[in-house]
């Protein structure tokens, strides 16, 4: 049974899909056009994605970069806030189908925006999640999480040398921003939070590995500041391993195969994926229903008002939005999203004024730059001056601009004040907040697995009886 999306009206009708930086800011910027607003998300929150390595390694709790969404837009009278999974778009009937506990939902739009991010890519090799978890979610973090402290606890309990060994490696799999942020918390956690607290390890032996197919560390920055990480990461203690290919994960370790084409074999209980990503799913629906086009990851390749072929109503933004010269980051989502938003706003004042609207003027980004933490007191900044130079630049300085620039983009004054002190804790002593680990947290995953395998047991064994 389908049911009503939302509250009824006879106002434009603009749905947004997904609560990212792109969907959010939308949203935030159409709170005074003549339109109802229905912004249709999977979870109930606004995710500061950059962030979520922290909350892996214990600096932040989620709630600090996770504020709910319906909080955020309570005084924005014109929009709605829906809980649900999108499952398809009906170009043809302007509508979007959502899920949400087994009830189906249908959504008419007038116009639409999509925004529903990426999820982490294992290039065709799903199966390795179970045993590296990727850090595109709340639920990655928390898991990842039990599962870098559980592995210290269990080495503490364990007389069996290789198995010490195995449970004290970490390998982080992908040298990008995200890679080496999380490389560098392992190994500080290891080094200077956990130091002293264990009777029969040292955590400080732990061995932290990145690993990339990639001949560089952080390859979109640049062989300046790549080098300037890889170095930094090295004095801390991380073993940084390029032009090393994976070709299997599983429970007790990883498979890789380096450039000479020697095959090897890292054990290793703990894994982190950060190596790709791949857009919402959402794309190969739009290629089914037009002239839409998707690229390997999945990005729709827009117009440049970022519409669709053939659907000038049809937006398409952030990571899940392929434009040439636009990375898959925060910046390129809040820019979309003010454009588009723009785009509404003059269309709504010329239905209200009974006139024909502006021409859409082409999408354009304007570069900020690209910046990466690396350690306590170090990260790299890449800072675009014009006329294709740059300013590059790595240490303190980087680090005070990296702390200064995600504090300002966090949604919220409690944030911002929650995050800072978290910060202060963390990096004027060697403490660390937020290191509660719970079983269901490390095991979740394990433990939902198992429930759908018995639920798909259950439904088998009724339409065999039936």
């Amino acid at each position: 049974m389908s049911h009503p999306g939302a509250t009824a009206s006879d106002r434009h009708k603009v749905v947004i899909i997904g609560s990212g930086f792109g969907g959010l800011n939308a949203a935030q910027k159409l709170k005074r056009a003549d339109v109802d607003v229905k912004l249709i998300a999977r979870t109930t929150h606004h995710l500061f994605q950059p962030l979520l390595y922290q909350v892996a390694t214990g600096i932040i709790s989620e709630g600090e970069i996770a504020p709910p969404t319906r909080l955020i837009l309570r005084k924005q009278e014109n929009a709605q806030v829906l809980l649900g999974d999108v499952t398809h778009i009906d170009l043809a009937n302007k509508t979007v189908h959502s899920e949400l506990l087994g009830h189906d939902y249908s959504t008419p739009y007038d116009d639409l925006i999509i925004a529903a991010g990426a999820g982490q890519s294992y290039f065709g090799n799903d199966h390795f999640a179970e045993f590296a978890p990727g850090m595109k979610s709340i639920d990655d973090a928390l898991e990842l999480r039990g599962r870098i402290l559980g592995a210290f606890e269990q080495a503490e309990r364990s007389s069996d040398p290789a198995r010490r060994r195995k449970l004290l490696t970490f390998v982080v799999v992908g040298a990008g921003p995200t890679g080496v942020e999380m490389a560098g918390q392992i190994q500080e956690l290891a080094d200077q939070t956990l130091k002293g607290s264990f009777r029969l390890i040292d955590p400080s032996e732990a061995h932290v590995i990145l690993l990339d197919a990639a001949p560089a560390v952080l390859p979109p920055m640049g062989e300046k500041l790549g080098l300037k990480a890889k170095a930094r990461l090295e004095k801390m203690g991380v073993e940084v391993q390029l032009n090393a290919m994976v070709t299997d994960v599983d429970r007790n370790g990883i498979t890789v195969k380096d450039s000479d084409g020697t095959i090897r074999r890292i054990e290793s209980a703990c894994k982190v994926w950060s190596a790709g990503v791949s857009a919402s799913p959402l794309g190969r629906d739009l290629v089914e229903q037009s002239d839409t086009e998707i690229d390997r990851a999945g990005r729709v390749k827009v117009n440049p008002d970022l519409s669709i072929p053939g659907h000038p109503n049809v937006f398409v933004i952030g990571d899940m939005a392929y434009v040439e010269g636009v990375p898959g980051m925060a910046q390129g989502a809040i820019q979309g999203a003010k454009y588009v938003a723009d785009i509404l706003k003059n269309e709504a004042k010329a239905r209200e004024h009974g006139t024909k609207p502006k021409p859409r003027e082409p999408f354009s980004y304007f570069d900020k730059g690209s910046m990466a933490t690396v350690s306590k007191y170090n990260a790299v900044a890449q800072i675009p001056l014009g006329s294709s130079k740059k300013l590059e630049f790595g240490g303190f300085f980087a680090w005070l601009a990296w702390l200064g620039l995600h504090l300002i983009y966090l949604v919220g004054f409690k944030t911002k004040v929650a995050t800072l002190l978290s910060w202060a804790v963390t990096f004027l002593s060697r403490e660390r907040g937020q290191l509660t680990i719970t079983e269901q947290q490390a095991y979740a995953r394990t433990r939902l697995e198992q429930l759908e395998d018995l639920a798909a047991s259950v439904r088998e064994t009724e339409k065999a009886a039936s």
